[in-house]
């Protein structure tokens, strides 16, 4: 396939927010046609590489086929499903602000998340401040709960924006912050999460330090 058809991502393995796009690629059959792209983002020490095509430069981000620049990974995603002509994101009515609302819930546990990590793997010893951090745990317990509450109404298959994210963001603690143990207090979400990380966009995207 040529280069006119490919689509350029400025990749990082360990970002949740980058196996959120992967994962929809997957669902949507166009994994194959994303080219990664090596990147060094970080908090403090900026990559330029993604900022050519993201001012931020934080992953992901994206250069599609026509020329233009693509981030973050809701709008990512949501390109990948118009081009694919897929159902990821629900087109009308209650189910799309439902699966939109639950993007935003999971991007929020995954935001919040690495404020935390950022407060201890980022900043000088002299300069953290544990409550701030305690104040992002917080926010993820918060996220966590309502993620349980929901579960029963949850899809198995990685076939909703909503879900994807979700599930990334359960990953993602799994990742980072497995002495959270969050299993323990939020057993529907544990059961669930199970279940959906059978699928083979789940396993081959989980997360590599």
């Amino acid at each position: 396939m040529g280069d006119s058809t490919r689509f350029l991502l400025y990749y990082a393995s360990t970002s949740a927010f980058v196996r959120k796009v992967m994962i929809s690629a997957q669902v949507l059959g166009l994994a194959d046609r994303i080219e990664r792209l090596d990147s060094a983002a970080h908090p403090v020490k900026r990559d330029e590489r993604i900022a050519a095509f993201n001012p931020l430069a934080k992953v992901p981000a994206l250069r599609a086929p026509g020329g233009i620049s693509l981030y973050d990974s809701r709008v990512i995603c949501e390109y990948l499903n118009t081009v694919a002509g897929g159902s990821l994101f629900p087109a009308e009515g209650d189910a799309r602000w439902i699966s939109l609302t639950r993007q935003a819930l999971g991007d929020g546990l995954i935001d919040a998340a690495l404020l935390a990590r950022y407060e201890f793997t980022a900043r000088p010893a002299t300069a953290q401040w544990p409550p701030w951090a305690e104040a992002q745990l917080i926010k993820v317990r918060a996220a966590l709960a309502e993620i349980d509450a929901q579960s029963p109404t949850l899809s198995d298959q990685p076939d909703d924006i909503g879900v994807i994210t979700f599930g990334c963001a359960l990953g993602y603690l799994d990742f980072r912050f497995a002495d959270l143990d969050w299993r323990r207090d939020h057993p529907r979400a544990a059961a669930w999460f199970e279940r959906l990380s059978q699928h083979p966009a789940l396993r081959s995207t989980q997360p590599q330090p």
